[in-house]
């Protein structure tokens, strides 16, 4: 068993904000250094083999048990046994990367594989659930953890409809009673985060729609189906009717990122596609978005003469926040860096599968702040050019072990 004596700073009283489990230099650079290996070698949702090996060797050297998932990607670990009374508190990392080249200049670390990078921050999240894994274990070695905790290194976040789905079948929710996350922004400072009560992303899904028609000269369109032209209303009127129809504080929105049509300038095409994305604020709305978007689309095809298909894919509802759980990561990051290290954040129309967990247990996710202090460079998640202050990496940490020893306390009437 690989001890982390010498990788978990000492700490003082266990009372009130002194809490152990902080980070020394030696792990602090170790965690940097596993996240950068990570983010040399990026892998697509399902496809995380690597990553999950090298997860998977370093609990095991600190002395744990991890599990692979039924999936073959993933992996749970619990640190500590539960007793099958108070369900345990789960922190929740994704592990997976986007398809897109990385597009980062003077970066040792970019990625050496074409076309895919971790343009969203889950090598982050990653080496932070696993950070924090490393010293609960210490604490538990130690005597100074009173309940267990779960680790879920969770598969194929970017694929709808989530690797949550699929996680959850496998059973990682049995004997959870609060699961905690966290997802970079690279809109908050490193040395913060940011919380809200309630939804704090939003539902997205998947549409793709299929428009046929017989064809034609463009000399003569009055004697077949202009299917340009209906493609081109679909676009830009499915989400304006839509808008009409729900309550605008729903935020139902439909935004197109992929339209296909024809082949040459004087012939009207037979055959049209449009993909692209439906996100929404309000999750009974989101219920009912399927029938009043294929209502919409079969509305305009038909007024212009076309055949639709319609595949609507379901994707993710909104992460709602659960009030105790985000008082839980209040608490907790004020014990570490002071009251003045949350901040107040809004909700966002990025989706995120984290949300299939909280339809079955209370759960709260924080943003972490990625934006190095001072920095006027604008980056975004999901582009080539993301990147994050590595600083962030011992505040998730900290923040993490710090809930798992105050949710201990809370509920086992300390």
């Amino acid at each position: 068993m690989n001890q982390l004596i010498s990788l978990v700073s000492e700490a003082g009283p266990d009372t009130g904000d002194d809490l152990p489990g902080t980070l020394p230099d030696a792990l602090r650079a170790e965690l940097i250094a596993f996240r950068r290996d990570l983010h040399m070698h990026p892998e697509l949702g399902n496809q995380e083999f690597r990553t999950t090996a090298a997860i998977k060797a370093r609990l095991e050297r600190a002395g744990l048990a991890p599990r692979v998932l039924a999936t073959g990607t993933g992996l749970v670990c619990d640190i500590g046994e539960w007793d099958g009374g108070t369900p345990m508190l789960a922190i929740r990392a994704d592990i997976d990367a986007l398809p897109i080249p990385d597009a980062k200049v003077g970066v040792a670390y970019r990625s050496t594989v074409p076309d895919r990078a971790h343009a969203c921050g889950h090598d982050v999240h990653t080496t932070v659930a696993l950070g924090a894994g490393l010293v609960l274990a210490e604490l538990h070695r130690r005597g100074q953890l009173p309940r267990p905790v779960r680790l879920l290194f969770q598969p194929a976040e970017e694929v709808l409809p989530g690797g949550a789905a699929d996680a959850i079948k496998s059973g990682v929710l049995e004997g959870v009673g609060r699961m905690i996350a966290v997802h970079c922004d690279p809109k908050v400072d490193a040395g913060k985060i940011g919380l809200r009560t309630g939804p704090i992303t939003s539902a997205c899904d998947r549409l793709e729609i299929a428009l046929d028609g017989p064809g034609g000269h463009t000399a003569r369109p009055h004697l077949t189906t202009d299917l340009v032209t209906a493609v081109a209303k679909v676009a830009t009127e499915v989400p304006a009717v839509i808008s009409r129809r729900v309550d605008a504080r729903s935020g139902l929105s439909v935004t197109w990122g992929r339209i296909e049509s024809g082949h040459a300038c004087n012939v009207i095409p037979m055959h049209a596609e449009l993909g692209g994305t439906v996100r929404c604020l309000d999750l009974d709305t989101w219920r009912d978005a399927p029938d009043l978007i294929h209502a919409a689309i079969a509305d305009i095809a038909d007024l212009h003469g076309a055949k639709s298909q319609i595949n609507y894919i379901r994707g993710v509802p909104p992460v709602v926040n659960d009030g105790t759980v985000v008082d839980l990561l209040v608490n907790s990051m004020a014990a570490r860096r002071g009251p003045y290290s949350v901040e107040d954040t809004e909700q966002s129309l990025g989706g995120e599968d984290f949300s299939w967990y909280l339809e079955h247990v209370p759960g709260a996710m924080a943003r972490l702040g990625v934006r190095t202090p001072g920095d006027a460079t604008k980056r975004d998640l999901h582009r080539g050019d993301f990147d994050a202050d590595e600083s962030a990496i011992t505040v998730g940490v900290e923040l993490f072990t710090a809930a798992a020893l105050l949710d201990a306390r809370s509920r086992s009437g300390a």
